[in-house]
């Protein structure tokens, strides 16, 4: 059994701003050398999510509007008074800030469609960092 555990940064462009992090994660799990196990993504932020989700503009835009409309910005929440980003960290705990993938045979599994997003959910662009950690068995060597 082995754990390899990496870091990357990126910047986003401000509030809702959909980054698909998919190709950093599967070259990732090529560069863990983990044959059966899982990978896990994770943000460590309080305004920032990992999701599973379409890469279609309007599956995207759709997203985008629901989050606004289930917690919409304004809404009257006691954080506002000390930065205003309420919305934000309301969203971000309802999506999670993590998403854990199998991997089998070396490869990441998802659905054909399914791509993993960073969704940014603060009010500005940030420089942001995604944690990812592959838990498994690389060869006979690793039991």
């Amino acid at each position: 059994m082995k754990v390899v555990t990496e870091e990357f940064h990126f910047s986003t462009s401000g509030e809702i701003d959909l980054v698909n992090i998919t190709r950093e994660v599967e070259n990732f799990v090529e560069r863990a050398d983990i044959r059966n196990g899982q990978v896990l993504i994770f943000v460590p932020g309080a305004t920032g999510a990992v999701v599973a989700i379409e890469d279609e503009e309007g599956l995207l835009e759709d997203f985008r509007h629901l989050l606004e409309e289930l917690i919409p910005k304004g809404g009257g929440y006691r954080h506002d008074i000390i930065d205003n980003n309420a919305h934000s960290h309301l969203r971000a705990t309802l999506l999670g800030p993590s998403l854990t993938l199998p991997v089998a045979n070396g490869k990441l599994i998802r659905g054909i469609w399914q791509k993993i997003f960073f969704v940014e959910l603060d009010v500005r662009p940030r420089r942001r960092k995604i944690i990812l950690q592959a838990i498994g068995f690389g060869s006979v060597m690793d039991i």
